[in-house]
């Protein structure tokens, strides 16, 4: 089937639906939402993946939301009060919120969430190491004793993503984060069924009767109160982007979180539908080599590529000829955060010279190492990004062959440590939401901190110490300024190589009012 020949009606989507469309109660009653992928894991802790993230914001909450300008508001939290200095901070619960269980959200099941969390969260990391003393006052109140300020608390604490401080029970959130839980007691909106869950299929939720919302705030991103306005939702995933499109234009589904680039056309121009950009940060695209073994632990030998590095070629593999979809000379900084610049742009946007780069990798040292380059086959965007990635390290001169497997064998072998004559890896591609690499503080592949960093171990003590700095820089202009010099160091370490910057649209049932905007959640709608 052409993507762009849609069948008449739609009976035979093969998406596991009894018929062609919801009866009007049910209609009334059912979301239907298509995600961007299949929801594995259930402990928003134990993994980056968004489908777990977005799940997580379903089922939880977090003492304060974001809004679409990324000010914290009140969640959970009905206040606190910051004293010595920012030193001493007391967070104070609204009452009301209760668990799936029934039992009241407390002071207790924050501090152990707050803990946990900080085990593995860049901002909860840096926290730690600040952190003198948390502990519950009394049922609604717990306290913070910082041995220095952090003044991005709230930030840290209200995150959108990567990974969200989730308030959990206390039972669980005792349990050490690599150890992920498979219950879910959440105390958000929906309740997660989960003797309905069908792996590669289905996800169901159940409106939560008691779920007690913030009162008040700005509703975007994961600000305002949060709303099921359905009693049932339904995530149908469904990997094959035209049953997807046309089970959306027969009214099968309600809504899909991403449209296919090239099924843009088509849904745009379908009266019943409404196609928009929630997420304004789009998606960065990584080309993440691994520093711990040659050729890549050479600094020289990773800056030789840059000549002959083109973001717009990545992009086009991806995103097509449309220029309305992708973004190139994005820096360490996509576009869309109030740090992006300029600075040490010139050396992806200047001349494009092959023959330059094949000199500097000469000149470099390169011996003719072998380059592996793991390939997830069956991830398409992934799949076509890592094809120009390994041609890119071939036209350079690098002895580079791509190590085609799974997304699963692609999770388990980024792991190693190993040479790659031992099962270990050279180069893979990866993508982040533009939100997660906003600011320094949050930016997975931009720490530089040796083994303890993200796959691929860069070892930077220079960008580093400028990160460290930022947690300690106030205001707008003294950040921007601390982020150039970030970015002109990032640069000459290369922890990683940024591909460019793509941007996805939703779509939705024009009998469905509009959706929040900031990260596609389904959640505030209803149909009207």
């Amino acid at each position: 089937m052409q993507r762009r020949s849609f069948l008449a009606g739609a009976a035979g989507l093969g998406i596991g639906l009894a018929r062609p469309a919801l009866a009007a109660g049910e209609a009334r009653r059912v979301l239907r939402f298509v995600p961007q992928s299949d929801l594995r894991v259930l402990d928003p802790m134990a993994t980056t993946a968004y489908a777990t993230r977005n799940h997580g914001h379903l089922c939880w909450d977090t003492l304060y939301g974001l809004d679409a300008e990324l000010k914290p508001q009140p969640q959970l939290a009905e206040g606190h009060v910051v004293e010595e200095d920012g030193r001493l901070w007391t967070f104070t619960l609204r009452q009301g919120p209760r668990f799936h269980d029934g039992e009241p959200v407390r002071a207790q099941d924050a501090v152990a969430s707050i803990r946990r969390w900080m085990l593995r969260d860049l901002h909860g990391q840096t926290l730690a190491t600040r952190l003198e003393d948390i502990r519950a006052l009394d049922d609604r109140r717990f306290v913070l004793r910082l041995s220095r300020p952090f003044g991005l608390m709230l930030d840290a604490l209200g995150k959108a993503s990567t990974y969200p401080c989730f308030i959990y029970p206390e039972r669980f959130a005792r349990q050490d984060p690599s150890r992920a839980f498979t219950e879910v007691v959440g105390s958000g909106p929906y309740r997660y069924l989960a003797e309905e869950r069908a792996p590669g299929s289905l996800v169901a939720y159940r409106r939560f009767e008691n779920y007690s919302p913030a009162p008040r705030g700005p509703v975007s991103l994961t600000a305002g109160p949060k709303l099921a306005l359905f009693d049932r939702l339904e995530l149908r995933h469904t990997p094959d982007a035209t049953v997807a499109a046309e089970a959306l234009q027969s009214g099968q589904v309600d809504w899909w979180e991403q449209v296919a680039p090239d099924l843009r056309p088509v849904l745009k121009h379908d009266r019943n539908l409404t196609m928009d950009r929630l997420d304004m940060g789009g998606t960065v695209a990584m080309l993440r080599v691994n520093q711990l073994h040659p050729p890549f632990d050479n600094p020289a030998l990773r800056r030789a590529l840059l000549p002959a590095l083109r973001q717009g070629d990545f992009m086009t593999a991806i995103m097509g000829d449309n220029r309305e979809l992708w973004r190139e000379n994005v820096g360490c900084f996509p576009e869309g955060s109030p740090i992006a610049s300029e600075a040490g742009l010139e050396a992806i946007t200047g001349p494009r010279d092959v023959e330059a780069a094949q000199r500097a990798v000469r000149a470099a040292g390169y011996k003719g190492e072998k380059v592996a380059v793991l390939h997830p086959t069956d991830v398409v965007n992934n799949s076509n990004l890592t094809a120009v990635a390994t041609d890119l390290f071939q036209r350079v001169g690098l002895n580079a062959e791509t190590v085609s497997c799974d997304w699963a064998g692609f999770l388990q072998r980024r792991a190693s440590r190993a040479p790659v004559a031992e099962g270990g890896w050279s180069a893979l591609v990866v993508l982040f939401g533009g939100m997660d690499l906003a600011t320094p503080a949050g930016h997975p592949l931009l720490r530089a901190n040796g083994e303890r960093a993200w796959f691929g171990w860069p070892d930077s003590p220079k960008l580093e110490a400028l990160r460290d700095r930022w947690f300690d820089t106030g205001d707008l202009a003294a950040q921007q300024k601390l982020g150039r010099e970030i970015q002109r160091q990032f640069f000459q370490d290369l922890p990683y190589y940024p591909l460019g910057q793509y941007l996805n649209d939703s779509a939705w049932r024009s009998s469905l009012s509009a959706p929040r905007r900031g990260m596609v959640l389904p959640l505030n709608v209803k149909r009207v």
